[in-house]
């Protein structure tokens, strides 16, 4: 390291690094070309533009609705331990046990496994790659992205957007 370079990052790990680099990078080219739209699909619970506008946040909207990503590290669930469940920020369907999350390293909540019936995948093909989208089976509300990279007994990361959830307590 130089003298110049920010001590702060030398203990980052790759995936730390990397993952800041895809965020800043995906959230700048979705604000430059306009996010696409939420899975298709029909839903059980379902709401017009407007509507989904009135009950979500910005942020929520953002993500939830036009696959969009927050800033690595933002989300106060990152640090939540307690034992709940995690849920669709848009409709209450519960979606990841608390006993399934880990600390990846990469500045989203992440899960090794979600719960039956929470969510559903979707080939991603934006940005110049192929990724498997994370969707919450009521609603089809974008929540993240899956991989395999995580750790056993799956060797998933199911790596969510922590404004697409909220978290219930047991």
């Amino acid at each position: 390291m130089t003298d110049n370079f920010p001590a702060a990052l030398s203990v980052l790990s790759r995936r730390r690094a990397l993952g800041w680099f895809v965020a800043g990078s995906v959230s700048a080219m979705a604000t430059a070309c306009g996010a696409k739209p939420v899975a298709a699909g029909n839903f059980p619970v379902h709401h017009t533009d407007a509507e989904w506008r009135r009950l979500l946040t910005p942020k929520q909207y953002y993500i939830l609705r036009e696959q969009g990503t927050e800033r690595p590290f933002s989300s106060a669930l990152l640090n939540e331990h307690r034992k709940g469940t995690f849920a669709c920020a848009a409709d209450g369907n519960p979606l990841f046990s608390s006993a399934t999350k880990f600390d990846s390293g990469t500045g989203w909540p992440s899960f090794w496994q979600p719960l039956k019936g929470g969510v559903g995948t979707s080939t991603d093909t934006s940005f110049g790659s192929v990724r498997t989208e994370v969707h919450c089976l009521q609603c089809g509300g974008h929540l993240g992205h899956v991989f395999d990279d995580g750790p056993p007994p799956t060797g998933k990361r199911y790596c969510m957007d922590g404004d697409a959830l909220r978290f219930v307590p047991a």
